[in-house]
């Protein structure tokens, strides 16, 4: 008599028959590739996302062809070699105004339509910065204070009326106007 198999994980299991191997569960099913739908999806999101590349570089290279240095331009400088040009017949050289910075400009703008709030604020504007450049696909401007204390301090309504006052200085389609304090931290920021 022969006995049970003693019980433990192999007391359920099959035994092969002869020259067939034991597979002690069935093989898992082939995967599937993406359907064509998806492939299709994939491809030409893909192109849109170029062409939308493409079109942004184009429109960022056109739209800044001036110059930005931001300096006055001279006028040019003519040399006489005439041996009877006198200095006293020359007339005066008229000095060309000098350019306000844009925190200057700010500043008098606020000065002239803003409010009483707005003023007192505008008196600790220390720099402003991308004013005058736009693009209109992404227009970022900065104005730096001396306040402290970030966007959760005591100023952070203060940063919210210079930002009003920037919005209503300067316009833009999808302008973006961020107020920092004077250690760079955020205190506001608006859209103009």
């Amino acid at each position: 008599m022969s006995q049970p198999p003693p019980p433990g994980p192999h007391h359920y299991q099959q035994q092969p028959y002869p020259g067939q191997q034991y597979a002690p569960y069935p093989p898992p099913p082939p995967k599937k590739g993406m359907s064509t739908g998806a492939v299709v999806a994939l491809v030409l999101g893909g192109l849109f996302l170029l062409l939308l590349l493409i079109i942004v570089i184009v429109a960022a290279a056109f739209s800044g062809g001036g110059d930005t240095s931001g300096k006055p331009k001279s006028p040019p400088v003519s040399v006489s070699n005439a041996p009877d040009a006198k200095p006293a017949d020359k007339a005066p050289v008229a000095k060309a105004p000098v350019a306000k910075s844009q925190a200057e400009q700010f500043k008098a703008f606020v000065a002239t339509s803003g409010t009483s709030a707005e003023k007192t604020a505008a008196k600790h504007v220390t720099r402003v910065q991308g004013a005058n450049k736009k693009n209109d696909i992404m227009d970022v401007a900065e104005i730096h204070t001396d306040y402290t204390g970030g966007l959760l301090g005591p100023h952070g309504g203060d940063g919210k009326l210079l930002a009003t006052a920037f919005a209503e200085w300067k316009s833009s389609k999808n302008g973006l106007v961020s107020v920092y304090d004077a250690k760079g931290e955020l205190l506001a920021n608006g859209n103009y």
